[in-house]
């Protein structure tokens, strides 16, 4: 991290695009996404608890690079589930 700006998550709703799925199939999304929402909601308070406290420029930095990667190592299996549902949707709309 280049600089000391708060962290931005990508919000979970730009994963997936809002459509009507098979009824099997949307409760399993919902659930990810829901999931997505609350790694990201506690990333933010992480974040937020970090920038707010009176530390050393390089050392915060350190620690919000360190909170950025177990950020994304966190989201990694969920992006991959919906990715396979995403598709199996598409297979079944064909």
């Amino acid at each position: 991290m280049a600089d000391n700006k708060p962290c931005s998550a990508q919000p979970a709703q730009q994963v997936v695009t809002a459509r009507m799925y098979s009824p099997d199939l949307q409760p399993l999304l919902q659930s990810l996404l829901g999931t997505l929402a609350d790694i990201d909601y506690e990333h933010e308070r992480e974040c937020d608890n970090i920038n707010g406290r009176t530390l050393d420029r390089k050392l915060k930095i350190r620690l919000l690079e360190k909170l950025k990667q177990h950020h994304r190592q966190r989201r990694e299996p969920y992006l991959q589930q919906i990715a396979i549902l995403h598709e199996r949707i598409h297979q079944l709309s064909q």
